[in-house]
């Protein structure tokens, strides 16, 4: 659907959006009884497969709490069913939940990796621990697998959730058409279901997911209200270059990569980091707070041992690697392929799950692999290069096609073309015009981007960077509508020594129907449930609680007050 058409999409009864209307604080009741809408609901191309009304009292895992959900009708479907180039079935599966007392908002719930699994549609919101969903508030939520299933099979191994990067069409639905699809049949379903439409139509995601989200507000202006985008990949193919350039700088030091780095020498770096910049804020607390100015006060060659290696230093070629995984990928031009990152202390974190800096970078849940060895090389050879240039599932060929990966040939393929494959990785990926968000602006739109400072998958640095060439492409004022949150410590959506939990949903609701632009954003640590988090981070049994400042802002102390209560800093 084009992107831009809010006249034409208001003038759809079926597809009214928000521009179309206000919103309403009185919850609205089903219309349609949940087993009807499987056999009553009509739109192109769609087919509801089930239906189950689903009695108040779930419980959902990942959450803080497990905070019962409310009644209502969960619908499974697909969306353009079709036999791919490669012969396989394709279509757009998705899943719908529409709560039994509905507040009149829709969320599309953008999934993170390389989708290929419909996520269940609670709208978690997108932050570690959360004590609300999107379902709990009653917006009707949908979550889809963007165009392809995952294929689960020994004999594709670990590049199953890839293989559909050798279908062109599967390419466009994951990187941008499938939710341009979705969010008006989503829509269409809604009124169905409720007898009226949404007045507010939103989206998010971490991650991919947070790509998913950027990618819509500039593709899909008219289609959304307001848009949360966490930790987002909105360069991802350009990322993906940096997984070959970790993954040869790391195995310079030891060809056993998770070796190169034990746990004791990235605390190592973390606890140099904090030496350097923990009190730049105004106050010694564990966290780097003052991130742009940690920035001139560390230098990892300060660390470098003079002699044999100890506990206290790192040797000559982990020093070597750091500082080129650090400085980011280039070209023998010296051409530079995606962005640096910056120093945080968030880097020790030693977690082996799926959020943490080591197991992205160095050793992770997947036969000790770092993830960007064990499923981003799937990515880099099927998704992102064109043509596809096939590998092995087995972990020692994904490991050996990163090796071989060629900074001066591999890396012009995520800007290919051919006969076959008519849009480039980074067409298809990224948000085209990222940094001219007009029709967004101009359709009331409003956006807020959060990102952690450790994070070891999308440099915080790459975020910044777009945020402020918006920002200037919009004189000045692109906090009129769009902020940026960096988070100390937080490494990949989650995880990392960091106040972690936190509500962008609500921040983001209240920004745009009541006109409170976000300021801040209060977040809180997890101790005892983020290892990453020392048990000293709360007072009198009270997590830390930190304010998230909209950049360039930093949350500075403010000389007194309890150094664990966000209310005794400032941001400026």
């Amino acid at each position: 659907m084009p992107s831009r058409l809010l006249a034409a999409v208001c003038g759809v009864a079926t597809l009214c959006l928000a521009a179309c209307s206000t919103p309403e604080t009185k919850m609205a009741a089903a219309r349609m009884d949940c087993a009807q809408a499987a056999t009553k609901f009509v739109a192109d191309g769609t087919r509801i497969t089930a239906s189950e009304s689903v009695p108040a009292g779930l419980t959902v895992s990942g959450m803080a709490e497990p905070y019962p959900m409310p009644a209502h009708c969960k619908l499974t479907g697909r969306m353009h069913e079709r036999t791919g180039s490669d012969g396989k079935p394709y279509a757009i599966g998705f899943e719908m939940r529409l709560p039994a007392q509905w507040n009149g908002r829709f969320l599309l719930q953008a999934n993170g990796g390389n989708d290929g699994v419909v996520q269940p549609a609670f709208g978690n919101v997108v932050a570690a621990g959360a004590t609300t969903n999107a379902l709990m508030q009653g917006f009707a939520v949908l979550s889809s697998d963007a165009g392809h299933t995952m294929e689960r099979a020994p004999e594709v191994g670990l590049v199953g959730g890839n293989l559909f990067g050798l279908d062109p069409q599967a390419r466009l639905d994951y990187g941008y058409q499938a939710n341009g699809k979705l969010a008006p049949m989503a829509r269409q379903l809604i009124t169905a279901y409720y007898g009226e439409a949404p007045k507010r139509s939103y989206m998010m995601g971490c991650s991919n997911g947070g790509r998913h989200a950027m990618v819509a507000a500039s593709r899909y202006a008219s289609q959304f209200d307001g848009v949360i985008a966490g930790n987002p990949g909105f360069n991802l193919p350009k990322a993906a270059v940096q997984h070959a350039w970790d993954i040869q700088a790391f195995s310079a030091v030891n060809p056993d990569i998770k070796a190169a780095f034990p746990p004791a020498d990235m605390k190592l770096v973390a606890d140099k980091v904090l030496e350097k910049c923990d009190a730049l804020d105004g106050l010694a607390d564990g966290m780097v707070g003052d991130m742009p100015a940690c920035q001139k006060a560390f230098d990892i060659q300060a660390l470098q041992c003079s002699g044999a290696k100890t506990a206290q230093c790192l040797s000559a070629p982990q020093v070597t690697a750091l500082r080129k995984v650090f400085a980011g990928p280039v070209n023998s031009k010296g051409e530079r392929l995606y962005s640096d990152w910056p120093w945080d202390a968030g880097v020790g974190a030693s977690q082996i799950g799926f959020g943490s800096w080591r197991a992205w970078k160095l050793q992770g849940p997947i036969a000790g692999l770092p993830i960007i060895g064990a499923l981003g090389a799937g990515s880099v050879a099927y998704v992102f290069s064109t043509p596809p240039k096939p590998v092995a599932g087995n972990p020692p060929a994904l490991i050996k096609s990163l090796l071989d990966y060629n900074f001066d040939t591999d890396a012009p393929k995520i800007f290919a073309t051919d006969a076959k494959y008519t849009e480039s990785a980074m067409q298809f990926m990224t948000p085209p015009n990222a940094t001219d968000l007009s029709p967004f602006k101009a359709r009331g739109g409003k956006m807020i981007v959060y990102h952690g400072n450790s994070d070891p998958v999308f440099s915080v640095n790459d975020t910044i960077n777009w945020y402020e060439a918006l920002n200037r492409n919009h004189d000045g004022k692109a906090a009129d509508f769009a902020r940026l949150f960096t988070v100390p410590g937080l490494n990949h959506c989650q995880g990392g020594p960091a106040t972690e939990q936190f509500d962008m949903l609500t921040a983001l609701v209240n920004w745009v129907e009541k006109g409170q632009a976000p300021d801040s954003v209060r977040a809180t640590a997890r101790p005892g449930v983020n290892p990453d988090v020392p048990a000293t981070w709360q007072s009198n049994g009270t997590p830390r609680s930190r304010p998230l400042c909209p950049w360039p802002q930093q949350a500075r102390y403010k000389g007194t007050g309890d150094i664990n209560a966000a209310d005794s800093f400032i941001c400026r």
